[in-house]
């Protein structure tokens, strides 16, 4: 995804826009994309425009700089928390900063994928955790810093990170601070992935390609189908809200209707990729074409499809 795509209609976030696909970037390098109030804004902004877009079939959160999130901006928040009788209301600051970010991105009806370029620690860590699929450089690492400075988690935290690491890793890293690194952190459960570095921002790219493609066919809802919760009626509700996901799949019997209507170079490229499950690299390096010209005869065919199954829908 070209940096020359770029949305800079935010100060604090860069929107990058692909055919099916977004990717939000956090914007402040030169505060380690500390989360700040106009940050909050920006990106709670993008995330409802991209929720409510149905040409967007995945998205990517991603950080500019060598950091994904270093947390709370707290010379920013400090001043914004503070009221007139010069007590801090950390309670407002939540509610009105992060919960509806990460609240936004659970609820969000299409894959997030966080891709964390660097440090994620304290409220970045929970931002990061809030994705569907969460994959990070080698050299990145997370961090519940919130101990360091006399706080205790916050923004999703305290569930996020115990239904993926289980109790006692995550009061190890609540109660200790020290850093987990990326490698460390796929070891224990805590993220999906960890890249070299060197190859992280193509691997992440093409990661996201790939959700926004699969997506193309059948509808989304993570949080229903891969909930971890064992209380029975919690469980019903779950099956009953998978029964409906089943239901709102597009046919697969109806891409083969409009099969041939595809030139025969893009039946080849997604018969390779979605049945032979090769990346986009690989599919060029067979055809003998470029990267870049693969992922436009891609979307193109599945633009295509798309549309001819939204009509039959219809």
């Amino acid at each position: 995804m070209s940096d020359n795509q770029a949305d800079h209609g935010y100060g604090t976030v860069n929107v990058y826009r692909a055919p099916g696909a977004v990717k939000i970037e956090l914007n402040r390098p030169d505060r380690l994309n500390a989360w700040s109030q106009e940050l909050s804004a920006d990106l709670l902004k993008v995330l409802r425009e991209v929720a409510a877009d149905d040409e967007v079939r995945a998205v990517m959160l991603t950080g500019a700089g060598r950091a994904f999130c270093s947390g709370a901006d707290l010379k920013d928040g400090l001043a914004a928390a503070t009221g007139s009788d010069g007590r801090i209301d950390t309670k407002s600051t939540l509610v009105t900063w992060y919960h509806p970010i990460v609240t936004a991105i659970r609820e969000m009806p299409k894959p997030v994928v966080t891709a964390v370029n660097g440090p994620a620690a304290g409220a970045g860590l929970s931002l990061a955790l809030a994705g569907d699929l969460v994959v990070a450089k080698e050299s990145a690492y997370f961090s519940l810093a919130f101990v360091n400075i006399g706080l205790v988690p916050d923004g999703g935290a305290s569930l996020f990170v115990p239904s993926r690491i289980g109790f006692a890793r995550a009061a190890e890293m609540a109660l200790l601070g020290e850093p987990v690194t990326a490698v460390k952190a796929v070891d224990i459960g805590l993220i999906n992935a960890a890249w070299p570095d060197d190859e992280f921002a193509g691997r992440a790219d093409d990661l996201l390609e790939a959700q926004q493609a699969d997506m193309v066919f059948t509808s989304y809802s993570l949080d229903a189908p891969l909930s971890d919760g064992d209380d029975p009626g919690q469980l019903a509700d779950m099956l009953g809200d998978e029964d409906a996901d089943v239901e709102r799949a597009i046919d697969m019997e109806a891409v083969a209707t409009h099969w041939d209507e595809l030139p025969e170079r893009e039946q080849r490229i997604l018969t390779m990729r979605f049945y032979g499950n090769l990346t986009q690299a690989e599919i060029g390096a067979t055809l003998g074409i470029s990267q870049m010209h693969v992922s436009r005869l891609l979307s193109r065919a599945l633009a295509h499809l798309r549309s001819r199954l939204l009509d039959a829908a219809a």
